[in-house]
């Protein structure tokens, strides 16, 4: 692992160093690591053991009950009100509910770094009433005001916040500028911390791959990604590894970029366990306004799949306007191995997330990820749930490499807006990995018997958490 994988051009086959590494150490031996309901008790106790209910549960997590809290150090770029940085921290400082069960976060939050503090800023609050240090300074939050590093992992979420577009549209956030630094701070502590990086890794592909280059090299494990795939699928959908995906549609609801990432990340998630392993992507193109008519009428993707994809949603949320929307963009992923991937932009929600595909020449199977009652927010419970599973265990609850794709894709479809729906080819992007099951990362929906629609939304992050609202338990 303290090798720097080469993903450059041409790209990597399946037998190299990025596969290796996740077939060594990551997917390999999970079974091994895997403990009976008796260990599972004996080591547990507590709040821990009155989960022992909650689907798939992991016993490495369960046994953080017991061991030391991994020292957190918290670094982002803005807290306000249903910001990422409140939606993850709130389930680091308190119990959370996860698959209807109360879930400590076995985690100690120790520092926080700010880089902007809105008019509605709530980090210096949060901070007093929870007693987390609030520095000037990334390498004085992970050393907390001395001069070694006194962090078992870090958060770094890079979203939201005053930060420019550059000229193809790409919200310019320092993730980058925050990873060299906590980089700087764990080389020279010689150190392997766990470090999670909110949604992509970077809007800039070379940068991306610099950032995963880095982490390999240190023996840092770096986790990244979205939310949204961990969410609740309604109707249930499992599609069995090895299964012959020959094209897949990912919908959402949102903006450019920022919702499409999302998007990318849940078409992603499903077809990287398809027959033959994840392969690579060898082109990208983005299509709007007339291109994207014009490409509707030609059947560049199948609008079989993109209506049982929204009629999945309509199942779930039935709305009359749904029968009338219609597409606005388009991503064109082609993959190495043949298959074709599609994200369309469809109307104007931000719950919108619907997946379908064609396995072999059966008819579409398809899902709505369900984000509960309170939007959004409820899938930041499974994605700290992830984050926390990863830090214990000091390795991925999801390959990386699924989000540096996604990164990549993402990056290459703003080339392409930006030059009118040009085709881009990505020979950057033809790498191989494999996945990890990670069934027991996802909310299986339990957790809306306990947040219903009757719920009140919380609206700050107070003591006692959302688990607060498992009055039994």
């Amino acid at each position: 692992m303290n090798e720097p994988v080469a993903v450059g051009f041409g790209g990597a086959q399946p037998g190299s160093a990025i596969e290796n590494h996740q077939r060594s150490g990551r997917g390999a031996g999970r079974a091994e690591r895997a403990c009976s309901r008796r260990d599972f008790l004996l080591r547990a106790g507590g709040l821990a053991g009155a989960a022992i209910a909650a689907p798939y549960l992991n016993c490495a997590f369960a046994e953080t009950s017991a061991a030391p809290r991994p020292k957190v150090a918290a670094i982002f770029t803005e807290m306000r009100f249903r910001s990422h940085a409140f939606d993850i921290l709130e389930n680091f400082l308190d119990p959370y509910v996860f698959n209807g069960r109360k879930t400590d976060p076995g985690m100690e939050v120790v520092s926080f770094y700010a880089d902007q503090f809105p008019e509605k800023d709530m980090a210096r609050d949060v901070s007093r009433r929870y007693q987390v240090p609030l520095y000037p300074t990334i390498s004085e939050a992970l050393c907390r005001g001395g001069k070694e590093l006194a962090a078992d992992a870090v958060l770094l979420i890079g979203e939201h916040g005053d930060y420019p577009p550059n000229e193809l549209g790409q919200y310019q956030y320092p993730r980058k500028e925050f990873f060299d630094q906590i980089a700087q701070v764990v080389e020279a502590s010689g150190r392997k911390i766990p470090v999670f990086n909110d949604k992509h890794i970077s809007y800039r592909w070379d940068w991306a791959k610099e950032m995963y280059d880095r982490a390999r090299r240190l023996g840092m494990v770096l986790t990244a990604g979205s939310s949204v795939p961990l969410a609740q699928r309604t109707p249930a959908l499992e599609i069995p590894a090895e299964s012959k995906i020959t094209e897949a549609v990912s919908i959402h609801g949102g903006g450019v970029e920022s919702y499409d990432f999302h998007g990318l990340e849940v078409m992603q998630s499903i077809v990287e366990s398809r027959r033959g392993g994840e392969t690579g992507v060898a082109s990208v193109q983005f299509l709007d306004g007339d291109a994207f008519k014009k490409a509707e009428a030609e059947g560049r993707w199948s609008t079989e799949l993109a209506k049982a994809a929204m009629n999945a949603e309509e199942a779930v949320r039935p709305d009359p306007k749904n029968a009338a929307l219609q597409a606005s963009h388009a991503i064109l992923v082609q993959y190495t191995d043949g298959l074709k991937g599609t994200v369309l932009k469809v109307g104007d929600s931000s719950v919108r997330w619907n997946f379908a595909c064609r396995v072999g020449d059966e008819a579409p199977r398809a899902t709505h990820f369900y984000t509960g009652p309170w939007g959004n927010r409820n899938l930041f419970m499974a994605l700290s749930h992830a984050i926390q599973q990863s830090f214990v265990r000091k390795e991925p609850s999801y390959p990386v490499e699924r989000t540096l794709l996604t990164t990549g894709i993402l990056d290459a479809a703003m080339h392409s807006r930006h030059q009118k729906g040009a085709v881009i080819a990505t020979p950057q992007l033809e790498f191989a990995y494999r996945p990890i099951d990670f069934r027991a990362m996802r909310e299986m929906g339990d957790s809306w018997k306990v947040i219903t629609s009757q719920t009140p939304e919380p609206k700050e992050i107070l003591p006692g958490g959302i688990a607060r609202l498992l009055k039994d338990q």
